[in-house]
């Protein structure tokens, strides 16, 4: 029984969603299926994908070219609230998900479409972030997820794809299952999923070994207003060349690779393979400046908060009403988070050596312990007994 009329896929051009063209026709009766693959510059050319949905049987094949947007509405947003997901993954596939959602409910809206599908399994993290971003959207509209009830092996599906003229895959498979953007890279399955194996070279295309790494530091200079990335080395540059650039500088020198068992959504373990070798670095360099613009109760009540902001985007919920209340908090103290960040770059190492701003709140002649020292040291007597009163108190009435 047909689930739908005219239905918008979310298309990579692999087999599973070249797949779901021809069975979301011939087993659930939909009429029309359109697809749809988001350019959010991984960097390959699709138009042969565009191409391929056409060859499977899609009435229309759209490409959205949405990397600018990925880049100033999702990856700087996470950037200023520094969202590493269980302190360590920034989060650079989690993020596209969310704008991957917004453009298939466009799309439907645009096209007269009743549903939208994509095509993940039933034990990944991208089914939520895509049911629970599109149904946040459009909350009347359908999501099939054809992948998730078929019940066909990777063989099987390739057999069934076949009847209908798609082509199988002409060499052998890679074991990995790889996400590619802008921001970086995801890699999993395989051999990766023994705990204890040591990822080979070949998983990794954005950042280089070690032992090929320049054999002298190099450094460069991130400049920020207002908590977004806006210059290398004095140079102002546009979102997108601010990230490709900052890739391929920081990946040269081995930095940005995370090996990590993360905790998923849907409740079970998995190993996951990250390089995201600008993200990272920017969170990095982002948070040492706010530690030189911001007062200590703010970033140090801050860190629970971009807690929550990198769960709730990990999670699927970022078009929920929490992360926009949270939008006003970081958007608030992200108004004197100006000024520029030296980092030393060598052999795996991303080391901050140098901060400036114009906001700096560092003061030097109170921080000196030299001949400029204006701090008054005889406060700090009466300070400390205060401070220290009830901590006084207790150890009298304990000891008593």
């Amino acid at each position: 029984m047909g689930r739908a009329k005219k239905v918008v896929l979310a298309y990579s051009g692999g087999v599973d969603t070249s797949v779901c063209i021809p069975y979301l026709m011939n087993e659930w009766g939909v009429e029309e299926v359109i697809t749809l693959a988001a350019d959010l510059g991984q960097g390959e050319e699709l138009k042969p994908i565009q191409e391929k949905a056409l060859r499977c049987g899609a009435v229309e094949s759209l490409v959205e070219d949405a990397t600018e947007t990925f880049v100033k509405d999702y990856a700087f947003r996470a950037i200023c609230a520094n969202t590493l997901y269980e302190n360590r993954y920034p989060l650079s596939t989690a993020l596209a998900r969310p704008l991957i959602a917004k453009l298939l409910v466009d799309a439907a809206e645009k096209y007269g479409a009743d549903a939208v599908a994509h095509g993940c399994t039933g034990k990944g993290n991208d089914q939520v972030r895509f049911d629970v971003g599109i149904m946040a959207l459009n909350p009347n509209l359908k999501v099939l997820a054809p992948a998730r009830e078929w019940g066909m092996s990777r063989e099987e599906a390739i057999s069934y794809g076949e009847k209908f003229g798609i082509e199988s895959p002409v060499k052998k498979s890679s074991p990995y299952s790889i996400d590619k953007n802008l921001l970086g890279r995801s890699v999993e399955a395989g051999p990766l999923e023994d705990p204890m194996t040591e990822p080979p070279e070949e998983v990794y295309e954005m950042t280089r070994a070690i032992s090929d790494t320049p054999d002298e530091p190099e450094y460069v200079e991130i400049g920020f207003e207002q908590g977004i990335p806006v210059s290398l080395n004095g140079d102002l540059l546009g979102p997108v060349d601010l990230i490709s650039q900052l890739n391929g500088l920081v990946g040269k020198h081995g930095i940005g690779r995370i090996d990590m068992i993360e905790n998923r959504v849907v409740g079970i373990k998995s190993r996951e393979i990250y390089e995201t070798p600008a993200l990272l670095v920017l969170i990095q360099a982002h948070r040492d400046l706010e530690s030189l613009t911001l007062t200590a109760d703010i970033t140090q009540y801050k860190r629970g908060i971009e807690q929550t902001y990198g769960q709730l985007i990990y999670q699927g919920l970022w078009y929920s009403p929490l992360r926009q209340a949270l939008d006003a908090f970081i958007t608030q103290t992200q108004e004197r988070v100006t000024g520029m960040i030296r980092i030393k770059l060598f052999k795996g190492n991303a080391v901050i050596v140098g901060r400036r701003s114009d906001n700096s709140i560092y003061t030097p002649d109170l921080a000196t312990y030299g001949a400029d020292d204006q701090f008054d040291h005889k406060a700090a007597e009466g300070f400390i007994y205060i401070w220290g009163l009830p901590t006084r108190v207790w150890s009298k009435s304990v000891n008593s």
